[in-house]
């Protein structure tokens, strides 16, 4: 399997690239420049592997929940590549990313992904470890810290991953919770056994039907004084 993957939704910038027997990854921690990284990272993975963007079988990109600015870019460039090359695309939850970089590098069997959402909310999901795989249990949701917590009750020997956690204080991880410092942005290169499966499963879609996946769809604004 031949694959290509980027992300851009958080802090975080990163690409990976799996052709023939092969497997490369870059990662930057970047804010606000990951339009002038994204590319260059691309080119960087393709040149060093010798790949052909033509011999892929789908790229994959981190589809949300994130900073929009950020989910938008890498929607457009997975549609620019995708167009261009007449590939599949396949979207890839960044809190499930997360969640399997925490199955993968700590044998994790239940993961908590917070995300500092901003304006006092995190984005926040539940995942299991099923068959190597993230599974979302539930769905995944913008809340209020306090609200995240109160879903952590039943939590057992859990691992607790993402910028929300160190953000809010409210956001209280219970002693069945150990928060994994070291995975707070997902990393495409944990998205290869995700976009695999869901590639393997059908579940693709044409460069042009790809949306991105804010999760927080309405945004409630402060209103000003004076106004109504």
């Amino acid at each position: 399997m031949n694959c290509l993957l980027l992300d851009t939704a958080t802090e975080a910038c990163s690409v990976a690239l799996q052709w023939q027997d092969k497997f490369i990854s870059r990662f930057e921690v970047c804010p606000q420049q990951h339009s002038q990284r994204i590319l260059p990272m691309v080119d960087e993975v393709i040149t060093e592997l010798q790949a052909k963007l033509s011999g892929l079988d789908f790229i994959a990109f981190g589809r949300g929940p994130g900073s929009f600015t950020g989910v938008r870019i890498a929607t457009g460039m997975l549609q620019g590549l995708a167009l261009g090359a007449n590939l599949p695309a396949v979207g890839v939850s960044t809190l499930a990313a997360m969640a399997q970089q925490a199955i993968e590098t700590h044998q994790a069997k239940d993961v908590f992904c917070a995300i500092d959402a901003r304006m006092g909310e995190v984005y926040f999901a539940h995942y299991r470890a099923i068959d190597g795989l993230a599974s979302l249990q539930g769905a995944e949701n913008v809340l209020a810290p306090v609200d995240a917590t109160k879903l952590l009750s039943a939590a057992t020997h859990a691992y607790g991953v993402g910028t929300g956690w160190a953000a809010y204080a409210e956001l209280d991880p219970t002693k069945q919770v150990n928060v994994a410092t070291d995975i707070l942005y997902p990393d495409a290169k944990y998205m290869l056994p995700l976009a695999t499966a869901l590639f393997n499963q059908g579940q693709t879609q044409s460069a042009a039907e790809v949306q991105p996946v804010y999760v927080r769809d309405t945004v409630t604004w402060k209103k000003l004084p004076g106004r109504e």
